[in-house]
């Protein structure tokens, strides 16, 4: 069956919430200057119904490092950007991805350093 006939799956996929271009350039911006580093080797992107992920691994069998999420329901809120450790714990949230991947940056600084 070809899945543009489906009506469904076209529902489906309009119901998804994806990254931007923009917002993918500005979070592989910092993933390829973390890989250059040597700090962070992979990456997985996740489109759900009410969020889209963006998983940093250190190894591809492990589990993520780092998530970065994008929740369109809280713009008006707490703000869509979370970056949440490896533990679960959200790191930051705010409304410009930019800032909330800031501390990110600072980390390669030190690493480079």
């Amino acid at each position: 069956m070809n899945i543009s006939s489906n009506p469904a799956a076209a529902e489906s996929r309009a119901s998804q919430v994806a990254f931007h271009r923009t917002e993918l350039s500005v979070i592989l911006s910092l993933y390829g200057r973390m890989v250059a580093a040597g700090e962070w080797r992979d990456y997985g992107i996740s489109c759900l119904s009410d969020r889209a992920v963006f998983s940093i691994f250190r190894r591809t069998a492990e589990n993520p490092l780092y998530r970065v999420e994008k929740h369109p329901k809280l713009r008006n809120r707490q703000g869509m950007y979370v970056l949440i450790g490896m533990d679960g714990q959200i790191l930051k949230r705010g409304h410009d991805l930019k800032t909330v991947l800031r501390d990110l940056d600072r980390k390669l600084i030190r690493v480079v350093e």
